[in-house]
């Protein structure tokens, strides 16, 4: 079990098959942050405020048998705004790995059976949540480099 969560943690770190999330967020112009390259493309802050939203949902799927989902599709994309500030900006990049780091404790809690049914579900285990998350995480960092190349800034 030690061996499938240091490959769980380092999938949800990125840096194997696909980009690491730090390095996709890494030197992001600020002016670019909520520009949508064209009509068919979110914000790089659209994106990762919807990654925040999803792995939110997840996470606390998991820990919390009173937790409810936002309404699905729409509750979780964030609307789009006409101006973000560094302040919109950080909250969403610092709660975004914050709750990235509490996926990775709870991987890491060896009291927690990965394999098991999480207690208030009826057929859901961690460990399929988990990878549900680093498979939306990773898509989502690949379309974050996408809008930043599309932005000239990759």
């Amino acid at each position: 079990m030690e061996r499938l969560r240091k490959h769980l943690v380092n999938s949800l770190r990125g840096g194997q098959a696909f980009v690491p999330i730090a390095k996709a967020l890494n030197n992001i112009t600020p002016e670019l942050r909520n520009i949508r390259p064209n009509e068919n493309l979110h914000s790089v802050w659209e994106e990762l405020e919807h990654m925040r939203i999803a792995q939110e949902d997840i996470l606390n799927y998991m820990i919390d048998p009173d937790w409810k989902s936002p309404d699905w599709p729409a509750g979780y994309w964030s609307n789009k705004v006409n101006e973000l500030s560094d302040e919109e900006w950080q909250k969403t990049h610092n709660n975004f790995l914050d709750e990235l780091n509490k996926v990775i404790d709870l991987v890491n809690n060896i009291d927690i059976d990965l394999l098991s049914f999480i207690p208030h579900t009826d057929s859901h285990t961690y460990l399929r949540e988990i990878l549900i998350l680093i498979e939306h995480n990773a898509y989502h960092t690949g379309k974050l480099v996408d809008i930043r190349k599309a932005l000239g800034d990759w």
